[in-house]
C-alpha cells in the first residue's frame, strides 16, 4: 500500500489553549496511539491533503523529532461550517499486528444486467478490512460482469488474500436493478435468460431475492 509523509512537531502542552493556539496558526492537533505511549504532535494541514482529499486509501509515516512512526488514520474532526481539519488520530503500525482500515471498492467490467437495460446501485465506496500492514490491499476490486438483473454481489461472495472484511456476509455490496428501460422495451438488448429473470423480478417484492441470488449466497 502507498505511504504519505507528515512532518510533525511534539506537542510538550495540550490544554485548550495551546489546541486553540495551534488550529489559529493552520496547524493541526495530532496524537498516535498503539505505542508505548500516546505521543500528541502537531502537523500543517497542508500535509493531510494527499491523504483525507482522496479517494486512495494511504499508510502514513509520520516524522517527528528525527524519529519515523508508521501509522494509519483512525479518525478525523472537521469544522461543522469551515471544513476545517480540528484534530486527527493515528494508529501506530506493527508488523505482526492486525490493523483496521477503509479500502476503496473499484468496479471493473459491465455486468448483463446493464447491458439488458438495469441499473447498477452500489453501496459501498469504501470497505472496512482487517489485516497484518503487509497484507493491506490498495483496493477491492470487483468484477460486476456476471450480475444480471436482480443479482446481487455480498460480501461473502468476494475473494479476500491475507486480510478480512468487518463487515456481515450478507451485506450487499453491488445490485443490478430493474429499470423503466428494462420494464418499457429493453427486451431487444436481452437474451431469453435476461427477459425471463427480468419478469421474474418484476412480480416479486423488491426485497424478495430471486432464486438465483439465493444461490449465490
Amino acid at each position: 500500500m502507498k505511504s504519505i509523509t507528515i512532518q510533525g512537531t511534539k506537542r510538550e502542552s495540550v490544554g485548550k489553549k495551546s489546541t486553540k493556539a495551534l488550529r489559529d496558526a493552520e496547524l493541526v492537533p495530532c496524537v498516535v496511539y498503539g505505542g508505548e505511549a500516546p505521543l500528541n504532535f502537531s502537523a500543517e494541514e497542508k500535509a493531510f491533503k494527499g491523504l483525507v482529499y482522496t479517494p486512495e486509501a494511504h499508510t502514513v509515516s509520520i516524522e517527528v523529532d528525527g524519529k519515523t512512526i508508521p501509522a494509519v488514520l483512525q479518525d478525523i474532526q472537521f469544522h461543522p461550517i469551515t471544513d476545517k481539519i480540528l484534530h486527527a488520530d493515528f494508529y501506530q503500525l506493527s508488523d505482526d499486528k492486525p490493523v483496521i482500515m477503509e479500502v476503496p471498492v473499484r468496479i471493473t467490467g459491465r455486468s448483463k444486467g446493464v447491458v439488458a437495460g438495469g441499473v447498477l446501485r452500489q453501496s459501498f465506496r469504501k470497505l472496512k478490512v482487517k489485516a497484518i500492514p503487509a497484507n493491506l490491499p490498495d483496493e477491492i476490486v470487483v468484477d460486476v460482469t456476471p450480475l444480471r438483473i436482480g443479482n446481487k454481489l455480498y460480501i461473502g461472495g468476494i475473494k479476500t488474500e491475507g486480510y478480512s472484511f468487518m463487515h456481515p456476509d450478507n451485506a450487499v455490496v453491488v445490485a443490478v436493478k430493474m429499470s423503466r428501460n428494462a420494464m418499457k422495451g429493453g427486451a431487444a438488448a436481452m437474451d431469453d435468460e435476461d427477459e425471463e429473470e427480468a419478469e421474474e423480478v418484476a412480480t416479486q417484492s423488491p426485497d424478495v431475492p430471486t432464486t438465483e441470488e439465493k444461490s449465490a449466497e
